[in-house]
């Protein structure tokens, strides 16, 4: 399986709490649910195309907490994102998780890179990340993420914890492909090339 991260991000690079203003407050953060505004038709579409694609999903704590309490409620097996959330398999990258109720849920606490690694090594489409911040950000610094599908939303907040922090790996990326639905949030998927190249504009003295 490849893994895939698929997030919403802000104009700025903020990928925190977009669902709802209590999904996630942590270090103060007063802006939740920045996305809902600009949900439409064609980041339905989308995102109904990613969950085709999946076969496991990989989590982390937080982001495990707040899919857990909302999707176990939408019990329409025809719904396209909900019957794979409650079905599949779940891995949960937590050190204080002992158990994860969600049905078909296992806790990943030790040795999250090799288990992740070894993961990879089944077979299947994607192994897929939905938000999941602080994981995200982990399996980059081990170039584990095989594919990014970064929705960008028309919105500068400031503040708030993003995907690509100060001190993230260099990595140059390839575009295979982008989009942009009926509301302005610009779809773009990118597959990682390995390490940038550098020049410069600079006339030889």
């Amino acid at each position: 399986m490849k893994i895939t991260l698929t997030t919403f991000l802000t104009l700025d690079g903020v990928m925190q709490a977009p669902g709802g203003p209590t999904e996630d407050t942590s270090g103060g953060f007063e802006q939740g649910g920045w996305l809902v505004p600009y949900a439409d038709e064609g980041m339905g579409r989308f995102m109904e195309k990613v969950f085709d694609r999946v076969d496991a999903f990989l989590l982390g704590r937080r982001t495990y907490d707040i899919f857990a309490a909302f999707w176990p409620q939408v019990t329409d097996e025809n719904d396209p994102i909900a019957s794979r959330l409650n079905n599949l398999p779940k891995y949960v990258v937590s050190t204080t998780l002992d158990k994860a109720e969600w049905n078909n849920s296992t806790v990943i606490g030790s040795d999250v890179a090799g288990e992740i690694a070894r993961l990879k090594q089944q077979p299947g489409r994607e192994l897929q990340i939905h938000g999941s911040g602080t994981l995200a950000r982990s399996l980059m610094t081990e170039d584990l993420i095989d594919e990014y599908n970064l929705l960008v939303y028309p919105v500068v907040l400031g503040a708030g914890q993003r995907l690509f922090e100060q001190g993230s790996r260099p990595t140059s990326f390839a575009l295979t492909d982008s989009s942009t639905t009926e509301s302005g949030v610009t779809i773009q998927t990118y597959r990682p090339t390995g390490r940038p190249e550098y020049g410069s504009f600079l006339l030889d003295q």
